[in-house]
C-alpha cells in the first residue's frame, strides 16, 4: 500500500499559485493511474487505484498548507501505511524554477506544510518530491511570492515539472525503490 500526497490549499483562488504544485502533480499521478478524487476523509480529497497489485491513494490535504500534517498523520493510521511507502510533493522555493529533486529522506526546509508533516509523523524519513519554484527575476518575501500565481508564460515549464514528478510517483509505486527512481529522474532535472 502506497500513501502519494500532493500538498496546497482547498480553496479554487489558489489553484494556480506556486503553492499548489503539489496538488497539480498528484492530481496528475491519479489520472495517469485512472483514479478520480471522489471522496473525503481525514481531512483530505483522496483517489485510490490498484497499480500492478498495489493499492495506491492519491490524497490532497484540505486542512491548508501549514496544518498538512494532520491530514496525512490520519491518513497513515486509517491506511495503516508505513513511512517507507509515504511519498509527498510539494513546491519548494530552494529549487530554481521547474526543476524537480527527489530525496529518500530530510528536513522541512523552509516548507511549512513539511514542518506540519515532520511534527505530526515525528519523523523525516519519507519519500518526496520537490518541485521547484525560485525565480532570480523576482524579489518579493517568500511568504507573498508562494501564494502568487504562476506567470503565464511559465505554465509550461511547471506543467513538464508537474508531469515528470506524477512520473516519478508512480515509478515508485511501481519499482517500491525511491533510490531507483532519484538515479533515473534526478540527473534529467540537474540542468535545468
Amino acid at each position: 500500500m502506497f500513501l502519494i500526497v500532493g500538498l496546497g490549499n482547498p480553496e479554487k483562488k489558489y489553484e494556480t499559485t506556486f503553492h499548489n504544485l503539489g496538488f497539480l502533480a498528484v492530481g496528475e499521478a491519479a489520472a495517469k493511474a485512472g483514479a478520480k478524487f471522489k471522496k473525503k476523509e481525514c481531512e483530505a480529497s483522496v483517489a485510490e487505484a490498484n497499480l500492478g497489485g498495489e493499492k495506491v491513494v492519491f490524497a490532497r490535504p484540505v486542512t491548508y498548507m501549514n496544518a498538512s500534517g494532520r491530514a496525512v498523520k490520519q491518513l497513515l493510521a486509517k491506511y495503516k501505511c508505513d513511512l517507507a511507502h509515504l511519498l509527498v510533493i510539494y513546491d519548494d522555493y530552494d529549487l530554481p524554477k521547474g526543476k524537480i529533486r527527489i530525496r529518500q529522506s530530510g528536513s522541512a526546509g523552509t516548507h511549512n506544510g513539511m514542518r506540519s508533516i515532520l511534527a505530526e509523523v515525528g519523523s523525516g524519513e519519507f519519500a518526496r518530491i520537490r518541485i521547484g519554484i525560485r525565480d532570480e527575476e523576482v524579489n518579493i518575501p517568500i511568504i507573498h511570492y508562494v501564494l502568487a500565481n504562476i506567470r503565464k508564460e511559465d505554465y509550461s515549464l511547471f506543467a513538464d515539472a508537474c508531469s515528470a514528478a506524477a512520473d516519478a510517483a508512480l515509478e515508485f509505486v511501481k519499482s517500491g525503490d525511491i533510490v531507483q527512481v532519484m538515479t533515473r529522474f534526478n540527473p534529467v532535472h540537474e540542468g535545468k
